[in-house]
């Protein structure tokens, strides 16, 4: 019986071709297929760097039926290379439910690492940025994403998000009205010929936003200030806050903390890192309390 295969997840260029790395052209050369969110995307991608390896769809919408065939090859002994259409695949795009299917199958998960948008933008901050939360795209509708800004703020470490050009400048004005005047990097069009980069203020960026940008846009916002939030163990938030930033006045048990971040509309499992992130907590342990255990 043949040795199983291993499922490689490659980060790819997220603008410019130059930044690929050359284990990532290695493996996406070697792979037996090469699962990818847009096959024509990627095509053109392996084209340009001289490789046949045969493409396989794999996107949000067909993940889950994909799962099967894939894990069929790597237990042929066949290895899978998966890559989004750009950044890294599982990271705000598919990837996740296979990921968790190969682990539990018993498959080798490899990552080859490249271009990110996250650590790109991180290094363009004009503030402290050395520590940093990711939270991807917020939600579409505006009082969940100004829900879910709310139970961000108290967050001592800087904010990286990603959102759409058709809506970066209502997020902006919610930044603006739940977090108050923080500082903020928008960086646009991230490796490409017309990358731009804006800096200030939340309102001040909106307002030298172009009335119709181009291009998916990673904003990364000042985290709040360390001396307005509690250390190790407790955490101070406001009584009934509201999206206008009122001060805080009530410490609360990391019990009523995650509650709250739940009730604000946060999964169980981001109101645990929220949770751990500013208690100082063990992940484990903040899970139990963010999934009412404890």
């Amino acid at each position: 019986m043949s040795a199983l295969g291993t499922l490689y997840l490659v980060a790819t260029p997220i603008g410019n071709l130059e930044d690929i790395t050359g284990r990532a052209v290695r493996v996406l050369r070697e792979a037996s297929v090469v699962a990818c969110e847009d096959t024509r995307h990627t095509r053109g991608l392996l084209a340009h760097l001289g490789i046949r390896t045969p493409t396989l769809s794999l996107h949000e919408h067909n993940e889950r039926a994909r799962i099967p065939q894939i894990l069929g090859l790597l237990r042929e002994g066949r290895s899978v290379a998966v890559v989004s259409d750009a950044g890294t695949p599982a990271i705000s795009d598919p990837g996740t439910r296979l990921v968790a299917a190969a682990v539990q199958g018993g498959f080798e998960v490899v990552p080859v690492p490249g271009a990110s948008a996250v650590t790109a933008v991180v290094p363009l901050a004009d503030f402290r940025a050395d520590r940093f939360a990711f939270i991807g795209f917020l939600p579409a509708k505006a009082g969940e994403r100004r829900r879910v800004l709310a139970a961000l703020a108290q967050l001592p470490m800087a904010l990286v998000l990603f959102e759409g050009p058709h809506r970066v400048r209502d997020t902006l004005a919610d930044i603006e009205s739940v977090l108050g005047p923080r500082r903020v990097v928008l960086a646009r069009e991230l490796t490409k010929v017309h990358e731009e980069v804006l800096r200030g203020t939340a309102a001040e960026v909106r307002a030298a936003l172009s009335a119709a940008p181009r291009g998916e846009v990673t904003l990364l916002v000042e985290g709040a200030d360390e001396g307005s939030v509690a250390g190790a163990g407790e955490a101070v938030i406001a009584a009934g806050s509201s999206p206008s930033g009122g001060r805080a006045q009530e410490r609360a048990s990391p019990k009523e903390f995650a509650a709250r971040l739940v009730a604000q509309g946060l999964s169980r499992r981001d109101a645990a890192k929220a949770l751990a992130e500013a208690y100082g907590l063990p992940s484990r342990d903040a899970y139990k309390i963010a999934s009412g255990v404890v």
